[in-house]
């Protein structure tokens, strides 16, 4: 059994042939089932101009799921903060605090959530990349900010997402919770989480180091189903690895007849084994190793399977496996 909270992170992705209006059909649905599950947190990822994720703001997908559910923590992981003027993620995530007291988390992002460039330049209304001063000072203002619009009201609670030393650092010194992208660079993890715990500041926002990992977690009933599943997903990667940039998630039957290169074949087999895939037994032994490795007081699952209701499957077998409601 797992003792270690977990929450899941939604990307939205687009089936082939669907539109991207048809993914948000079951949100409310899904977010009432992870509640039902146990699950502590339910976090909406931001993505644009996509052909393979869904381009909705976490905000509106936040306040959606939250008035048809009572006890989930709902938020985004994450905003990205370059692509919005501080005061109004200070207004939105204060707003939803207010209506949904002790229930709403935000967690705030640098990269611009896009491949596109163009569409890089027109969330930043012309403007390049971030830099690290810039970065700082937006998530210094939207801190600020949220307490001075809600004018001693209930807060969300702020996480920084981050997948390297710098953003480890700056939450160090912020004091800031912080959420780790294992699932996206898990190659940084243990330099990211040791960085941050030798240099963390207490905060009104958190008085000791609070560490939550985000991995990627495809449970089935089967290992060599679980590996049908993951196909898909896989395709995407090596798609990135081979420079071609974002494209559609392929069905598990297009994704099957894919021919890797062997260096492809590598950086997955490299990937999946910091990962959780497989059978409930050995998803659940991999994520205990993780929690071992990383001293993670918190799990984030996120499951980029082609079928919705082969991603509701996969958390409802770690719940069952894990012991999730036992240890809530």
């Amino acid at each position: 059994m797992l003792t270690t909270p977990l929450g899941a992170l939604e990307v939205a992705l687009v089936q082939s042939g669907a539109r991207a209006v048809d993914t948000l059909h079951d949100t409310a649905g899904f977010a009432r089932r992870m509640e039902d599950l146990g699950y502590r947190r339910l976090w909406y990822a931001e993505h644009h101009h996509s052909p393979a994720i869904g381009a909705f703001p976490p905000v509106v997908l936040t306040a959606h799921a939250a008035a048809s559910t009572s006890s989930i923590r709902l938020g985004s992981g994450g905003v990205l903060a370059p692509n919005h003027a501080p005061i109004m993620l200070a207004e939105q995530f204060g707003t939803l605090a207010a209506l949904h007291p002790d229930r709403i988390d935000l967690g705030i992002g640098r990269g611009p959530g896009t491949f596109d460039e163009r569409t890089a330049r027109a969330l930043r209304r012309g403007a390049g990349p971030a830099s690290d001063d810039e970065y700082r000072t937006d998530v210094s203002a939207i801190l600020r900010l949220v307490v001075e619009e809600m004018d001693l009201g209930p807060l969300p609670e702020p996480w920084l997402l981050a997948s390297s030393t710098a953003g480890a650092g700056l939450a160090a010194e912020l004091g800031l919770p912080i959420a780790v992208a294992h699932h996206i660079r898990p190659e940084n993890t243990l330099t990211a989480l040791r960085h941050y715990r030798e240099h963390f500041s207490p905060s009104r926002w958190c008085e000791r180091p609070r560490v939550l990992v985000c991995v990627e977690t495809i449970c089935a009933e089967t290992q060599g189903e679980a590996a049908r599943l993951a196909a898909p997903m896989a395709v995407i990667k090596a798609g990135l690895l081979a420079g071609r940039g974002d494209m559609p998630v392929p069905t598990p039957e297009e994704a099957a007849d894919h021919v890797f290169t062997a260096e492809e074949t590598r950086a997955l087999a490299a990937f999946n084994a910091s990962q959780a895939h497989g059978s409930p037994e050995t998803v659940v032994r991999q994520l205990a190793s993780i929690v071992d490795a990383t001293a993670a007081d918190e799990l984030m699952l996120t499951t980029p399977v082609y079928s919705a209701a082969d991603r509701l499957r996969s958390y409802e077998l770690v719940e069952q496996h894990a012991g999730l409601r036992a240890a809530s």
